[in-house]
């Protein structure tokens, strides 16, 4: 008999779908010979978000630990968390629970030393390409500043402040959609001045 295989899916924003992913590993495992018995899922959930928030991660580890699969399936190891310590922490679980995991992405099964290391390698060097890019876009943003462009969101003009305020002092009870819909603004922008 194979192995009992779950499947986790992570995309991190709600315009993403996990469908390339679920068909990859469904497919790896109808050739490996491995009965997928669970699917998990945590569709618009960044990585970077703490298991507390990802219930599909939280619900695959549970199940680890009550031995009902052999063997874990990722599409990616950033899938798994965003943070080095974090898929650490997770591959630590499921090793502790005796299940082993496959990555399809780095073709990395932690069944063996050698893709044990590899994996936590690959972990590593995810964290460096984040903190990189978060270098790159920070920079970006000091020299835009440097250069005296003007960065966020283009003010309220005065003009329209006065009128929010004037329609708000005409009527206490007015709510913010209401003096929204009327003059024709964004319902964050009447907030945003009621609030000064």
């Amino acid at each position: 008999m194979g192995k009992r295989a779950a499947i986790y899916l992570r995309v991190s924003t709600d315009g993403q779908t996990v469908e390339n992913q679920r068909a990859d590993l469904t497919k790896l495992a109808e050739l490996r010979g491995w009965d997928v018995v669970a699917t998990y899922e945590d569709a618009g959930i960044s990585g970077s978000k703490g298991r507390d928030k990802r219930p599909g991660l939280d619900n695959l580890l549970k199940d680890a630990k009550r031995r009902r699969f052999d063997i874990a399936l990722f599409w990616a190891v950033d899938r798994l968390g965003r943070s080095t310590s974090a898929v650490v922490t997770a591959m630590d679980e499921l090793e502790a629970a005796d299940v082993s995991q496959f990555y399809f992405k780095e073709s990395m099964d932690s069944s063996t030393a050698h893709g044990r290391a590899m994996l936590e390698m690959a972990a590593v060097f995810a964290r460096l390409e984040r903190e990189m890019i978060r270098s790159r876009v920070n920079a970006g943003l000091q020299r835009a500043k440097a250069e005296g462009k003007t960065l966020g969101r283009p003010r309220t003009k005065q003009d329209v402040e006065e009128a929010i305020m004037k329609a708000r002092a005409e009527n206490p009870n007015l709510g913010m959609i209401k003096i929204a819909k009327q003059l024709g603004v964004g319902v964050s922008v009447v907030q945003r001045v009621l609030a000064l």
